[in-house]
C-alpha cells in the first residue's frame, strides 16, 4: 500500500509541476513530408481546439472553463455530461431538499469515463420514463465544478434535473451551502453532439461545432490512472479526444510513419473510444523538466467523412519553448 501512496504523491507532484514550472524545450521529432500543424492549447492548457483533418485546420476554439454541463442532443439522448477538462466530479446526494444548506461529507464522488462509455457517466440515469416524458428521480446531485487553468477551485452546486420534454432539459440549481434556486433549461440542437450550460453564468453555451465538421478535440480531460495495487486514481491529462460521431482510431507502433499505407491501416483494429489517441504520446521527465514525444507511436484515424489518415506527434512546444503546443503530422491514405 505504501508503494501505491507513493505513486499518488508522484502524480500530484507531476500535476503541480506541469502547471507552474517553466519547462525546458526538447528538440522536436524529425519531420516527414506530411502536413504539419501546431495546436495552441497554451502553457496553462486554457483552450480546447476542434480540428478537421479533411480541411487541415481548426474549426472552433473555446476556453475549457466556458461550461460545466453537456446535454446530449441526439434524438434519443438523455445523458448529462461533466466538463472533464476542469476535473469536474458529481455525487448523488439522494432525496434532499433543493436550496437548503448541504455538505458533501461521506459523498461518493464520480467522474465521467474518458473513453466516452455512455453507461459510465458520473450523473448516470437521473430519470424514469412516463409516457413520452422523461421525469426526474428527484435526487439532488452535488456538482463540483473542478478547477480552472491556474488550479483555482470553482465551487460546488446542488442540482436537481427535473425532466426532458419536447427535446428540452429542465433543471434547477443552487449553491451547495444553500441559497436562491435558479431554474434553467437547455434545448437539444440537432447538428451537434451536446449543448452546454454554465452554472456560473446561468447561460446556454453552443460551443461545439457541427458534428460532421471535425475529427479531433485537443484538450485537457480527466482520466483514471492506477496505483501498483490497481486502485483507480482520477488525474487531469492533456491530449486528444475523438469526435463522438463515428471517428475511430488505431495505434500502430510497428511501422515507420512514412511507410504506412492504406492497406496497412485497413489491417489494424480500430477503436471508437474517445480517448483512443489520448495523452500517452508524450512523457514527462523529472530529470530534464520537460516533455518528450514517444517514438514509434503512429495513429491511424478513420475520420468523420470516412477517409483514413495517418498521424503522429512531433512536438509539444512552440518556437518560444513554451509547452502546451502539440505539433502533429498527418496525411490522408
Amino acid at each position: 500500500m505504501r508503494t501505491g501512496k507513493l505513486l499518488v504523491l508522484l502524480l500530484v507532484a507531476l500535476a503541480l509541476h506541469s502547471c507552474f514550472k517553466k519547462d525546458k524545450m526538447i528538440a522536436p521529432h524529425p519531420k516527414s513530408d506530411a502536413t504539419t500543424d501546431t495546436i495552441p492549447l497554451t502553457q496553462t492548457y486554457l483552450y480546447q481546439v476542434y480540428f478537421s483533418l479533411d480541411s487541415a485546420r481548426s474549426v472552433a476554439t473555446d476556453t475549457k472553463t466556458s461550461f460545466d454541463l453537456g446535454f446530449e442532443c441526439s434524438q434519443a439522448g438523455w445523458h448529462i455530461l461533466l466538463n472533464s477538462s476542469d476535473f469536474m466530479k458529481a455525487g448523488d446526494m439522494g432525496t434532499l431538499t433543493l436550496g437548503e444548506a448541504h455538505d458533501t461529507t461521506g459523498l461518493k464522488w464520480l467522474f465521467d469515463k474518458s473513453d466516452g462509455d455512455p453507461d459510465s457517466t458520473a450523473i448516470g440515469q437521473w430519470f424514469s420514463v412516463k409516457g413520452n416524458d422523461t421525469v426526474s428521480n428527484k435526487h439532488l446531485y452535488a456538482i463540483n465544478r473542478g478547477m480552472d487553468e491556474l488550479g483555482n477551485n470553482l465551487g460546488i452546486y446542488q442540482v436537481q434535473f427535473d425532466s426532458l420534454k419536447n427535446n428540452t432539459f429542465y433543471f434547477r440549481y443552487a449553491p451547495l451551502k444553500g441559497g436562491a434556486i435558479v431554474s434553467a433549461s437547455v434545448n437539444k440542437v440537432p447538428l451537434v453532439s451536446c449543448n452546454y450550460f454554465s452554472l456560473k453564468t446561468g447561460t446556454v453555451k453552443q460551443l461545439e461545432p457541427p458534428r460532421n465538421t471535425f475529427d479531433l478535440l485537443f484538450t485537457q480531460y480527466t482520466t483514471l490512472l492506477f496505483t501498483d495495487q490497481g486502485i483507480p486514481y482520477p488525474y487531469l491529462v492533456t491530449g486528444v479526444l475523438s469526435n463522438r460521431q463515428n471517428v475511430k482510431v488505431a495505434l500502430d507502433s510497428v511501422h515507420d510513419f512514412i511507410s504506412i499505407t492504406k492497406e496497412i491501416a485497413l489491417a489494424q483494429n480500430f477503436s471508437g473510444a474517445l480517448d483512443a489517441i489520448g495523452y500517452n504520446w508524450k512523457f514527462y521527465s523529472f530529470s530534464t523538466g520537460s516533455y518528450t514525444i514517444r517514438k514509434n507511436r503512429n495513429y491511424l484515424v478513420q475520420g468523420i467523412t470516412g477517409k483514413y489518415y495517418k498521424l503522429r506527434f512531433i512536438g509539444f512546444y512552440n518556437l518560444k519553448g513554451q509547452k502546451g503546443y502539440p505539433v502533429i503530422e498527418y496525411q490522408q491514405l
